[in-house]
């Protein structure tokens, strides 16, 4: 592919190139969505650390399933579940998931977190971070990316039960930590 230096490329064009192995598209490519990719990849792991390599494990499967982008969909999205899945794999190999009994979970209340919309960004990911690693997880894949509990039951081998328990406990560890930043 010739390419001028300020040459915008599609992202038709930056896959074709990156199947093909140009290894300046394939740049190209990373360049285009690694911030965004890793801002998700962050939200999931547990420091800096943990994000890079999630980061470098999902765009290695990126690179390897290019082929496989049906173009059903944006890519983003394509290369965002991508990332997501990488996460929850990473999670699963460092780190068990806390496990509640049934009777827990019937003890357990959603907790509102109307407080968060006047949070910015960064202080968010900041509290966010705070959470329990199993918290987390759930809180993410449930609030952030939108998966139903059953998915994330079935993603993360726990009980449906067990999804909406961390959830609500999650939310009151977040609504007890944002009212002791209130206070």
């Amino acid at each position: 592919m010739n390419l001028e230096s300020n040459q915008i490329l599609s992202d038709s064009d930056l896959i074709k190139g990156s199947i093909a192995g140009d290894r300046h598209i394939q740049e190209l490519l990373y360049k285009k969505f690694s911030d965004k990719m890793y801002g998700v990849a962050l939200r999931y792991a547990g420091d800096e650390s943990d994000a890079h390599d999630i980061m470098q494990d999902g765009f290695i499967k990126v690179f390897k399933n290019l082929e496989k982008f049906r173009s059903e969909g944006s890519f983003e999205g394509w290369i965002r579940r991508i990332i997501v899945n990488t996460s929850i794999e990473h999670f699963r190999r460092k780190r068990k998931t806390y496990s509640i009994t049934e009777s827990q979970e019937n003890n357990i209340e959603d907790v509102s977190l109307d407080a968060m919309d006047v949070l910015d960004t960064k202080d968010l990911m900041q509290i966010i971070n705070q959470l329990p690693p199993g918290y987390k997880m759930v809180f993410n894949m449930h609030i952030i990316e939108g998966y139903s509990h059953k998915e994330i039951a079935d993603i993360l081998g726990i009980t449906e039960g067990t999804s909406k328990s961390q959830l609500a406990r999650a939310k009151g560890v977040l609504r007890k930590i944002l009212e002791e930043r209130v206070q």
